[in-house]
């Protein structure tokens, strides 16, 4: 079979090889629509196979295909800049076969060779994900920063403090005064100990081996269950499937806890009750996108509690440090958490509801 430019389709199907290692769901056609490839994404977006998707018209697969065939016009030139649109596209479907609708954010440009365009679809569900996930990468990259110039302004001045108050207890003779000076350098030492954890995750080491999932899990459980022996229940909901994958055991043991504490903390009433859940479910995912880069499996973790909820007011500030849903909470357990995620490429989101809350942890294997 040979394309108008006169290449055969398999030499295309090379030239755009690269681009099934996108997230984003792409077709390169003819600027009379006609499909010369199509990725990966693309055939999981529309549930059709990459062989019937080449050689067909791409605005078959559209609700609307108008607004398509303009923008294909427009994109004649090689000097148009991308043409962007919201339609409906057909899962399942094709030339004879009609499927679901699907919002999309459609993204038409000219190709790299005359007569050519890419048309980008993303699923506006899948957009906003990304867009979420852009911004927790962004939010933990500016915490970083952030910390690291708190800790510089903070930690010369606190010894300089608690030095002059040390010196000036010894100088003092009344008691009632020296408990003054103890109270400095209680608070001292207090903002020491906080500053020292909010460096941690930057200071330690990244010792990667062999992990398995489960048993980062049940070190977690056994954890939790020594610290909340009564009213609380931990259930075990495991894909025995799963493989081990290279990371570091003890930071991802740190990640979970972290997750799992806050949890449990957040099931007094229901503790007292006797009727407190954490559960730890793990499952294979597949065709996962983790900060625009796409894997062909991850793993999964929830940590799904059935407590209260998250509090409103800090749903979207949650992995911020120093934000807490409790009285005396540091805020520092679920930023922590974030970074030991991160530093293995993966992400926590969290989905809660006033009947329990879900932190999931993506974390890629290939």
């Amino acid at each position: 079979m040979y394309t108008s430019q006169g290449t055969t389709s398999r030499e295309v199907q090379l030239r755009f090889s690269g681009l099934d290692v996108l997230a984003t769901s792409v077709a390169v056609v003819q600027l009379d629509g006609c499909v010369l490839h199509a990725n990966a994404a693309l055939e999981d977006l529309l549930g059709v196979s990459r062989k019937t998707i080449l050689g067909s018209n791409i605005a078959s697969y559209f609700e609307l295909p108008q607004a398509l065939a303009g923008a294909l016009a427009n994109a004649k030139g090689d000097d148009c800049a991308a043409i962007r649109f919201e339609a409906h596209v057909m899962l399942g479907s094709s030339s004879s076969a009609i499927g679901q609708p699907s919002p999309v954010h459609v993204v038409v440009s000219p190709g790299g060779v005359s007569g050519e365009a890419t048309v980008e679809l993303l699923p506006l569900e899948q957009q906003l994900r990304l867009e979420r996930e852009e911004r927790l990468v962004d939010q933990a990259l500016a915490n970083k920063e952030l910390i690291r110039g708190l800790a510089h302004e903070i930690k010369n001045p606190l010894g300089g403090i608690r030095g002059a108050a040390q010196l000036l207890q010894m100088d003092l003779e009344r008691k009632d005064l020296r408990e003054y000076t103890q109270v400095i350098i209680h608070e001292a030492d207090r903002l020491q100990v906080l500053v020292d954890r909010l460096l941690a995750p930057h200071r330690s080491p990244h010792i990667e081996g062999d992990v398995n999932i489960h048993e980062v899990c049940e070190r977690v459980r056994a954890v939790v269950l020594a610290e909340y022996p009564q009213g609380l229940t931990v259930v075990r909901d495991y894909d025995i499937s799963l493989p081990e994958f290279r990371g570091d055991r003890e930071k991802l043991i740190q990640a979970v806890l972290n997750i799992a504490q806050n949890a449990a903390q957040a099931l007094v009433d229901r503790r007292v009750q006797g009727d407190a859940s954490i559960t730890f479910r793990t499952r294979i995912a597949r065709q996962v996108t983790l900060a625009k880069v796409r894997y062909k499996l991850a793993l999964e973790l929830h940590v799904i509690d059935n407590g209260p909820g998250v509090p409103q007011a800090i749903k979207d500030r949650l992995f911020y440090p120093l934000v807490s849903g409790r009285d005396g909470g540091t805020g520092l357990g679920l930023t922590l958490a974030q970074t030991f995620v991160q530093q293995h490429n993966g992400l926590i989101e969290c989905d809660s509801t006033p009947s329990g809350t879900n932190f999931k942890l993506s974390i890629p294997l290939v």
